[in-house]
């Protein structure tokens, strides 16, 4: 590896532009060997969007070091079984690892179906099964005879691709779920009233529920979510709904587009971050149901909220005004938002970047950001101090892992991730983020940092 005259490795040139300058961005491939990127792997990302169903059990079918990555640390919350924070593993050792590990997993099914009678069990074939070949689909068969219980493989040996791959594991579970239980061609406009099934929300800080409640003060019926606090019964009854309206892009606009084939459920793209995307959401769904008494109550509830959340945005737009953000987060619709909640508080995007962004992600960011800002995909620490420093970043948005990068650099910081325990999600939100972005910004601490 060499590095270019901006101290960039040239291998990773193609993976940084700076704004709207240059023509499209490679992004959706490998992490470069060596960079120390960020890409998580497939059981990463399978394990991110299938955790949250509350009633579910979850085998993960691999070493031991596989189970601790569980949503335990994580602020997705339920309204009923906190069953989904406790983890499940096979606990391969060498010996399985020669001779095979299918008789730990049967005995860990008959143990699961034993003595806690589940409706549903997700088993996450791990790296070491993808390398040993166990047959986990016969395991899967064995246990829905014995038990009658739904019993899903998971594919997603973590060497087999990035997070993306993760998603569109999971995305398959759920429609092997939903295929085994619903008829096809149950939904569509015309069938599923007016009702839609909420994708890409895993409830981070209690937020599914808050979007829950707007759509309920409208008139529009939530069938189901994907995932967070979401369950067995509800999930399956999905392809009933009118309407998906996806939050996450990332996870879930598979997911909506093979619903739309199987099952006849169109899609929409919508953000609940920011004020001005909370507005234009409510609307399109509204807009959707071609139905005036839930465009009024839509129209309504904006005219409520709205100017009184600008009212208390305005109290922190003084503090705000003119510093500069850097913006790392997982997907591309949620920098794409941050870009547009930093331009309603007064402050400017220097630095944004994702590490699941795809082609048309970055084409809109391109286009949020100033020519100079730069954007990144798949960003390493040393690419992102390197950058930060440069544009004279004030704050960074991102996850735990960003944040001892931003402290290092006498930096703000705000936590955007999946740890966080505030809600940043509706027109709350929207005041939580202003209120938190203020007060790392105007910290007394940074008075006592050396200069």
């Amino acid at each position: 590896m060499s590095l270019n005259k901006d101290g960039v490795l040239t291998e990773r040139e193609g993976f940084i532009k700076y704004g709207s300058c240059g023509g499209d961005m490679k992004c959706g491939g490998e992490s470069l060997a060596g960079a120390v990127s960020q890409r998580a792997c497939v059981y990463c990302g399978a394990r991110v969007v299938l955790n949250p169903i509350s009633d579910a059990y979850h085998i993960v079918h691999g070493p031991i070091g596989c189970a601790s990555y569980t949503w335990d640390i994580r602020g997705s919350l339920s309204s009923g079984s906190d069953l989904y924070r406790n983890s499940f593993s096979t606990d391969l050792s060498e010996k399985e690892v020669i001779f095979g590990g299918i008789k730990k997993l049967t005995a860990a099914v008959d143990e699961i179906c034993a003595n806690y009678s589940p409706k549903l069990i997700f088993i996450y074939s791990t790296c070491i099964v993808g390398v040993i070949g166990d047959d986990v689909e016969s395991v899967c068969r064995y246990a829905e005879s014995k038990y009658n219980t739904r019993v899903i493989n998971v594919k997603s040996p973590g060497f087999s691709g990035a997070k993306m791959q993760g998603y569109k594991a999971a995305c398959d579970a759920l429609m092997k779920l939903m295929e085994g239980s619903a008829p096809s061609g149950a939904a569509g406009k015309a069938g599923g009233g007016v009702s839609v099934n909420i994708l890409g929300d895993f409830n981070l800080a209690g937020e599914i529920w808050i979007i829950s409640n707007y759509l309920k003060e409208i008139g529009v019926e939530v069938i189901s979510k994907f995932t967070g606090d979401s369950k067995y019964e509800e999930i399956i009854k999905a392809p009933k709904a009118a309407l998906n309206i996806v939050q996450c892009a990332g996870s879930m606009t598979y997911l909506a587009k093979t619903m739309e084939d199987v099952f006849g459920v169109p899609y929409i793209k919508v953000s609940f971050f920011g004020v001005d995307d909370v507005c234009a959401s409510l609307l399109r769904i509204a807009q959707f149901f071609n139905n005036d008494e839930i465009l009024k109550k839509a129209k309504a509830l904006i005219l409520r909220m709205s100017p009184k959340t600008k009212a208390e945005l305005d109290k922190y737009i003084p503090l705000l005004r003119g510093r500069k953000a850097a913006i790392y987060v997982g997907g591309g619709f949620k920098a794409i938002s941050l870009i547009n909640q930093f331009k309603e508080l007064g402050m400017k995007t220097v630095l944004a970047g994702t590490q699941t962004g795809k082609k048309e992600d970055y084409e809109i960011i391109s286009s949020l950001v100033d020519s100079d800002a730069v954007v990144l995909d798949d960003a390493n620490p040393s690419e992102l101090e390197k950058f930060m420093i440069q544009k004279g970043a004030d704050i960074l948005v991102g996850g735990v892992k960003e944040r001892p990068l931003a402290y290092k650099l006498g930096v703000a910081f705000c936590d955007h991730n999946h740890e966080r325990k505030y809600a940043l999600a509706g027109f709350e939100g929207a005041v939580n983020f202003a209120k938190e972005i203020s007060e790392s910004l105007n910290s007394p601490v940074w008075k006592f940092l050396r200069q």
